[in-house]
C-alpha cells in the first residue's frame, strides 16, 4: 500500500547517503567544528548573499523550533502563532516545557497569519499582568500547504519590527515553498525579512537535520552554549553538515522540492478534471482535496493518507503529501483509481 501520509517516510537520497560512506572513516572535529559543516555554512551563506548570518545545524524541527524559540524568549515572553501552528499543534507543548507560553491567533483555512490577527493577540496582553508577546512564529509552508508572498512577508516584518516583536519562520518545508509556482521569494530575502528561520532537510531529501539561520544579531550571541544544554548539539555534527553541503553543492535540494511539488501538481489536476474542490488551492506538495466519502472508502484500501476535516456529511477535506521521493507511477496509480470511482 502506497503511501502519501508525509514526505519523510523514505530515508534519504542516494547522494547523501554515497558521501556518508565516502566519508565515513575521515576524521573530524566534532560537534559541528567539522570540515563539512564550516563548508556547508558557507555554502549557504553564498546562496543567501549574506556573510553575516549565523547558521546552527540541528537534528529535527521540534528540536529546532525548541532551541531556537526559548533561547531567543526571556523568562516573561510569549511566542504568537497560528492555531494551525506546528509548535500549537504538534509538537507536544515543546515551547511550553521551557516556560514560554503558546499564544494562538485566528488564520485562514490556509493558516497564515495576518496583521490584524498578531495585533489583536497584542492587544489582549496589555500589561506585566500577563505574558508578554514578543515572538511571531510563521511556517513557509503552512500547516495547510500555503505559500507566504513576498509583500505579505514584507508586511508582516516591517510590523513585527515597528512592535519590537521577532519574526521566526519555520522552514521544515520551505523548499517546496520556495519552488512553488505560487511564490515570488527567494532564498536571499529571508535574511532581510526575518529574524531567525530555519531550512528544513529531513522533509527534503535528508536523513535528518536542519539549518537553522540566525538573522538578528542580537540573537546569535552564546547560541552553541544554549543549543548543548538543550540537547541539541549533535557529537558527530559532521552528519548534519554533510547532508546540507550535498543538498546545496549542486541546487540537489530545490530540484527534489520541484519534483514533489510537480507529483502533487499532477493529483491536483486530476482532482480538478475530476469535479472535486480543495480546502486551500493546492501551490506545494501538500494538498487537501475534498472528495465524496464513498470515494475515500475505496481509495483507503489502496492508499495512506490522513482524513483531515469533516466538510459535511457526506464529504472529507483529505492531506495527500508527496515528497523528493515520490514515485510518479504511485501518483498515477492514484489518479487511475480516483477517475475509475468517478465513472463508475
Amino acid at each position: 500500500m502506497y503511501s502519501f501520509k508525509n514526505d519523510y517516510s523514505e530515508g534519504a537520497h542516494l547522494q547523501i547517503l554515497n558521501a556518508l560512506i565516502e566519508t565515513n572513516m575521515v576524521q573530524e572535529e566534532g560537534y559541528g567544528e567539522d570540515q563539512y559543516s564550516l563548508q556547508a555554512a558557507e555554502l549557504l551563506k553564498k546562496k543567501m548573499n549574506n556573510a553575516h548570518v549565523a547558521i546552527h545545524f540541528l537534528t529535527g524541527g521540534t528540536q529546532t523550533n525548541m532551541t531556537a524559540i526559548s533561547s531567543f524568549l526571556r523568562p516573561h515572553e510569549a511566542a504568537v502563532a497560528a492555531v494551525s501552528g506546528h509548535i500549537n499543534v504538534h509538537e507536544t507543548g515543546a515551547i511550553e516545557t521551557t516556560g514560554h507560553k503558546v499564544l494562538t491567533a485566528d488564520c485562514g483555512k490556509d493558516g497564515k497569519l495576518t496583521i490584524a490577527a498578531i495585533q489583536a493577540v497584542l492587544d489582549a496582553h496589555p500589561d506585566e499582568h500577563m505574558v508578554k508577546p514578543k515572538l511571531v512564529y510563521i511556517s513557509d509552508t503552512t500547516e495547510i500547504g500555503a505559500v507566504y508572498t513576498k509583500s505579505e512577508l514584507e508586511q508582516l516584518s516591517a510590523f513585527c519590527k515597528s512592535h519590537h516583536l521577532y519574526l521566526y519562520l519555520d522552514g521544515a518545508r520551505l523548499g517546496s515553498a520556495l519552488a512553488s509556482s505560487a511564490n515570488d521569494l527567494e532564498l536571499s530575502d529571508l535574511p532581510n525579512l526575518v529574524d531567525a528561520f530555519y531550512i528544513g532537510g529531513t522533509k527534503n531529501g535528508a536523513l535528518l537535520g536542519e539549518a537553522l539561520v540566525i538573522c538578528n544579531d542580537a540573537l546569535k550571541e552564546d547560541f552553541r552554549f544554549l543549543m548543548k544544554q538543550k540537547g541539541a548539539m549533535l557529537a558527530k555534527g559532521r552528519l548534519t553538515g554533510l547532508q546540507f553541503l550535498v543538498l546545496f553543492r549542486d541546487n540537489l535540494f530545490f530540484d527534489l522540492a520541484s519534483h514533489a511539488n510537480v507529483m502533487a501538481e499532477k493529483i491536483s489536476e486530476a482532482v480538478q478534471a475530476a469535479g472535486y474542490d480543495f480546502l486551500t488551492p493546492p501551490v506545494s506538495n501538500q494538498i487537501f482535496p475534498i472528495l465524496p466519502n464513498t470515494v475515500l472508502s475505496e481509495l483507503h484500501q489502496q492508499f495512506n493518507f490522513f482524513d483531515w476535516e469533516k466538510v459535511d456529511e457526506h464529504r472529507t477535506a483529505v492531506r495527500l503529501v508527496t515528497s523528493w521521493a515520490t514515485k510518479e507511477e504511485a501518483v498515477d496509480a492514484f489518479i487511475e483509481s480516483l477517475k475509475k470511482k468517478v465513472t463508475e
